[in-house]
C-alpha cells in the first residue's frame, strides 16, 4: 500500500542525542500523473494548449448563454485569485530543520494514503461507470428524449461521462485540500514562533485558497458540461431537446460527485479517527505523555490522519454538496419555468450557478479580511481567533444578502409576475439566515466557552461513566433545535415561492419548490468561507503537532493550542452546516426524484401513501439503512484502532528507551497499519450505502406483478424520505457529541478541573475517544449518504420504470 520505507519501518532514523532532532524523513516525492505529463510539455506548447482550451471554453459559452460566459469569467479569475494565495502561502518560512523533516513525513504519509485509496476509488468507479453504460442502452428513453431524437447510446454515454467528469472533480477537489494542507502545516508552525494574528492568518488563507479551487471546480464543471451538452445536442433549436429538459442529463455529474465522497470521507474518517484513538489510548491514559509526543509511535499516523481525513475527505465532501445542490435546483427550475410557459426559462435553470460565482467573489473578500499583525505572543482576549473569524464570516454573509438581491433581480425577473423575484430573493435571505443559525447553534454546543461543554466536563470530574452519559444527552439535546430551524426554513422558503405569482397553465401556485432551492441555494452562498473556517482547523491542529514533536517553547505551544482549540470549533461548526444544507439539498433531490417519475412513467405522481404496507416497510428500510450504515462506520474505526492500540503498546514493550529518548519509536509501521485497515474497512460500509437503493428500486418488479405500476417508486420515496429523515438527526447527534467530547477535553487542558494528567483529564479522554467515530468518520458520511441515496435512485429509476 505505502512506499517501501514506510512498509519497513524506515522513515526515521534513531534520535542523534537531542529529542528534537530528526534526520531526513523524506521519501520519494509523489507527483500525479498529470502533473508529470504537463512538466514534461514545453512550457510555450502548454501556454498554447491552455489558451486554446479557455478560447474553446468560452467559445461554448458563448453559444450557449451570457450567464454561462458570467459564470465562466468569475471561476478563472477565482482560480487566479488561488493561484496569489498558493504563492503567498508557500512564500513563508518552514521554519527549523526539525519542523520541516517531520511536515516531509506527514507529507509522504498523506501523499502515499491519497494515492492508494483514490487508485481504488477510481478502480470502483470505472466498474460502475461500466454498469450504468451496460444498463442504460437497454432502458427506456423519455419522451422528451424521443421528441428531440436523443437516442439510447447516446442517453447513456452522456449519463456515464457526467458521472466519470463528476468523480474526476470531486477526486481532485479532494487531492487540493490535501496537498495544501501539507505544505500550510509548517509554516503555521513556524509563524506562530512570530505571532499568533501570522499563524491565524496563513491558516485562514491555506483553507481559503483550497475552498476557491473546490468551488470553483464544482461550478466550472457544471458549467462547461452544461454548455458542452448545449451546443453538442443543439437545444432549443427544431425537432431538438428543449432548454428545461437538459439539466436532467447532468444528474450524472452529481452521482459521479457523491460516490467518491462517500469513499473518501469513509475511508479518510476510518484513517484519522483510528490514529487518534490509539494514540490517545496509549500515549495519553496509558503512559501519560502529552498529545503529539514524539515518543507516541502513532503520532506521525494521527497527523497524516488529519490531512486525508479532515481535508482531502471534506474538500470531496462540500464539493459534492454544491454539485448535488446545483444539479436539483436546475432540474426544479427547469421543470417550474416549463409549467408556468416563462418565455425565457434560462434565468431560472443557470441561477443555482451564478449564486456560486457570487459566492466565489464575497468569500474571497471575507478570505482577504482576515490580516495579520506584526506583534507577537500568545492573542490578547480581544483578539480571540474565533471572534477575527466570526467578522470575516459575518462581512461576507452581508456582501452575500447583497450579491443575492442582484441576482434574483437580474435572472428571476419575469413579465408573468413582476414581483416574484423579490419573493424568492426573501426566500435566498431565509436560507443565508438558516446557515448563520446553525453556525451559532453548533458552536454554542461544541465550544467550551458555553455552557453545555463546561457542564460537560465537569461531569468529567466524577468519572469517565459519568462523562460518556453526559456526552451522550448533550448530543441528543443539539438535534432539537437545528430541526426546528430547517422545518421553519423549509415552510417559510416553500410560502414565499408559492406566493411568488407564479402559476401553471390551470391557474395553480407553482413556485413553492423553486422557493425552497432558493433557499438551499441562499443556504450555500458562503460556501467557499464555510469550507475555509473548516480547512483551518486541520491545518491549525497539525501545526500543533509539529510544534510538539520538533520540542518548541511551550509559548509557541500556547498559540497553537489556542488555533486547535478554535479549529475544533470551526470544524463542527461546519459539519452542522453540511448536515443542514444537507437536509435541505435532500429535500430538492427527493422533488427532484418524483418529478422525473412522472416524466418516464408519464403520470402524475404527487404522493405517497405510507399505509400501504409495502410502502411503509420501504421507510423502515431507509431508517435501518442509517444504523446499521452508521454502526458499521463506528466499529471499522474501533477494528482499526485495536490493531493500533496493540502495535503502540507493543513497540512501547519491546522498546523501554523510547520514554527516556534513548530509542526510536517506529512511526511508518503505524501509518502501515492505518492505512491499509482503513483501505479494507471502508468497502463494507460504501457497498451497504450504494447497493441498498438499488434493491429497494427492484420493488418496482413487484408493483408490475400486483398491477400497481407506481408501487416501487412509492416505495423508494418512502425509503429516501425516511432515510432522510433519520440520517439528518443521527448526524446532527454524533457531530455535536462527538465535537462537545472533544473540546471538553481541550477545556480541561487549559487548566481547569485540574487540568492535564487529572483524573479529570483521564475521563475527558476516554469521552474524547468515544466521539472520535462519531463527529470525523460516521457523522460526515451519513450527510454524504443522505444526498448520495438521493442522486443514485435519480441515476438508476429510470431503468427500472
Amino acid at each position: 500500500m505505502m512506499d517501501d520505507e514506510m512498509e519497513t519501518g524506515t522513515l526515521l532514523s534513531p534520535y542523534q542525542g537531542r529529542p528534537r532532532t530528526f534526520p531526513n524523513m523524506r521519501t520519494k516525492p509523489y507527483t500525479p500523473l498529470i502533473f508529470r505529463i504537463l512538466r514534461g510539455i514545453n512550457i510555450r506548447v502548454l501556454f498554447l494548449l491552455l489558451i486554446l482550451g479557455l478560447g474553446a471554453i468560452f467559445y461554448m459559452g458563448a453559444r450557449t448563454s451570457s450567464i454561462i460566459l458570467f459564470v465562466l469569467s468569475v471561476c478563472i479569475i477565482s482560480f487566479l485569485v488561488a493561484v496569489y494565495l498558493i504563492k503567498w502561502v508557500l512564500s513563508k518560512d518552514e521554519g527549523p530543520p526539525e519542523m520541516v523533516q517531520i511536515s516531509d513525513a506527514i507529507r509522504d504519509g498523506a501523499e502515499g494514503f491519497f494515492r492508494t485509496q483514490y487508485g481504488s476509488i477510481s478502480k470502483m468507479a470505472v466498474f460502475l461507470a461500466f454498469i450504468i453504460l451496460f444498463i442504460y442502452l437497454f432502458r427506456t428513453p423519455t419522451p422528451q428524449h424521443e421528441a428531440s431524437g436523443l437516442g439510447r447510446s447516446t442517453s447513456a454515454y452522456i449519463t456515464v461521462a457526467a458521472f466519470l467528469l463528476g468523480a474526476l472533480c470531486s477526486g481532485f477537489a479532494g487531492y487540493v485540500g490535501m496537498w495544501v494542507s501539507v505544505r500550510a502545516n509548517v509554516r503555521v508552525s513556524s509563524a506562530a514562533r512570530r505571532s499568533a494574528r501570522e499563524a491565524l492568518q496563513i491558516a485562514t488563507r491555506a483553507g481559503g485558497l483550497s475552498a476557491i479551487i473546490v468551488v470553483g471546480m464544482a461550478v466550472i464543471g457544471i458549467a462547461i458540461l452544461y454548455a458542452t451538452f448545449y451546443v453538442w445536442l443543439g437545444v432549443d433549436s427544431p425537432g431538438s431537446m428543449k432548454v428545461t429538459d437538459l439539466p436532467l442529463l447532468l444528474v450524472g455529474y452529481g452521482f459521479g460527485a457523491s460516490f467518491v465522497a462517500l469513499f473518501a470521507q469513509l475511508g479518510g474518517g476510518i484513517y484519522t479517527k483510528a490514529a487518534d484513538v490509539g494514540a490517545d489510548l496509549v500515549g495519553k491514559v496509558e503512559q501519560g505523555i502529552p498529545e503529539d509526543d514524539p515518543r507516541n509511535p502513532a503520532v506521525i499516523a494521527d497527523l497524516v490522519g488529519d490531512n486525508v481525513g479532515d481535508c482531502a475527505a471534506r474538500g470531496a465532501d462540500l464539493f459534492e454538496s454544491i454539485a448535488a445542490e446545483i444539479v436539483s435546483a436546475m432540474i426544479l427550475g427547469g421543470t417550474m419555468a416549463q409549467r408556468c410557459k416563462i418565455e425565457d426559462p434560462s434565468g431560472f435553470i443557470l441561477f443555482p450557478l451564478v449564486v456560486h460565482s457570487f459566492d466565489l467573489i464575497v468569500s474571497s473578500v471575507g478570505i482577504f479580511s482576515i490580516r495579520g499583525t506584526r506583534e507577537s505572543g500568545v492573542m490578547a482576549p480581544a483578539e480571540d481567533p474565533m471572534t477575527i473569524l466570526q467578522k470575516g464570516y459575518s462581512l461576507t454573509i452581508v456582501l452575500a444578502v447583497l450579491a443575492f438581491g442582484v441576482s434574483t433581480r437580474w435572472l428571476l425577473y419575469t413579465e408573468q409576475a413582476p414581483s416574484a423575484w423579490f419573493n424568492f430573493a426573501l426566500c435566498g435571505l431565509v436560507g443565508i439566515i438558516t446557515a448563520y443559525i446553525f453556525v451559532w447553534i453548533t458552536q454554542y454546543y461544541t465550544d467550551y466557552k458555553h455552557e453545555p461543554v463546561r457542564t460537560l466536563a465537569l461531569s468529567s470530574s466524577t468519572g469517565h461513566g459519568t462523562n460518556i452519559i453526559a456526552g451522550v444527552s448533550l448530543g441528543l439535546e443539539s438535534t432539537a433545535l437545528p430541526v426546528l430551524v430547517i422545518s421553519v426554513s423549509i415552510i417559510s422558503a416553500f410560502w414565499l415561492g408559492q406566493t411568488a405569482g407564479l402559476v401553471d397553465e390551470t391557474g395553480n401556485p407553482t413556485g413553492g419548490l423553486f422557493g425552497t432551492a432558493v433557499a438551499t441555494m441562499g443556504m450555500l452562498s458562503t460556501a467557499a468561507y464555510i469550507l475555509t473556517m473548516d480547512m483551518f482547523g486541520p491545518i491549525a491542529d497539525n501545526a500543533g503537532g509539529i510544534v510538539e514533536m520538533s520540542q518548541q517553547p511551550e509559548s509557541v505551544r500556547e498559540i497553537t493550542d489556542i488555533l486547535d482549540a478554535v479549529g475544533n470549533t470551526t470544524k463542527a461548526t461546519t459539519k452542522g452546516f453540511a448536515i443542514g444544507s444537507a437536509a435541505l439539498a435532500s429535500f430538492l433531490l427527493f422533488s427532484a426524484y418524483m418529478d422525473e417519475v412522472s416524466t418516464f412513467a408519464r403520470e402524475p405522481f404527487k404522493q405517497v401513501d405510507i399505509a400501504i404496507p409495502e410502502i411503509f416497510v420501504g421507510g423502515l428500510l431507509g431508517s435501518m439503512l442509517i444504523f446499521v450504515f452508521s454502526a458499521w462506520a463506528c466499529s471499522a474505526v474501533g477494528r482499526t484502532a485495536q490493531e493500533v492500540v496493540n502495535e503502540v503498546r507493543r513497540q512501547f514493550i519491546e522498546r523501554p528507551g523510547i520514554m527516556n529518548y534513548m530509542e526510536k519509536p517506529d512511526y511508518a509501521r503505524c501509518v502501515a497499519i492505518v492505512a491499509s485497515a482503513s483501505l479494507r474497512e471502508m468497502i463494507k460500509p460504501g457497498v451497504l450505502a450504494i447497493v441498498s437503493p438499488i434493491v429497494v428500486l427492484c420493488s418496482e418488479f413487484w408493483g408490475y406483478y400486483t398491477g400497481h405500476p407506481l408501487l416501487g417508486a412509492k416505495v423508494v420515496a418512502a425509503f429516501l424520505m425516511f432515510a432522510t429523515v433519520s440520517g439528518i438527526l443521527m448526524a446532527l447527534f454524533l457531530n455535536t457529541a462527538g465535537g462537545a467530547w472533544d473540546n471538553a477535553k481541550k477545556y480541561i487542558e487549559t487548566g481547569a478541573l485540574g487540568g492535564k494528567g487529572s483524573e479529570a483529564h483521564k475521563a475527558a479522554i476516554t469521552g474524547d475517544t468515544v466521539g472520535d467515530p462519531f463527529k470525523d468518520t460516521a457523522g460526515p458520511s451519513l450527510h454524504v449518504l443522505i444526498k448520495m441515496l438521493s442522486t443514485i435512485t435519480l441515476v438508476m429509476a429510470p431503468i427500472f420504470l
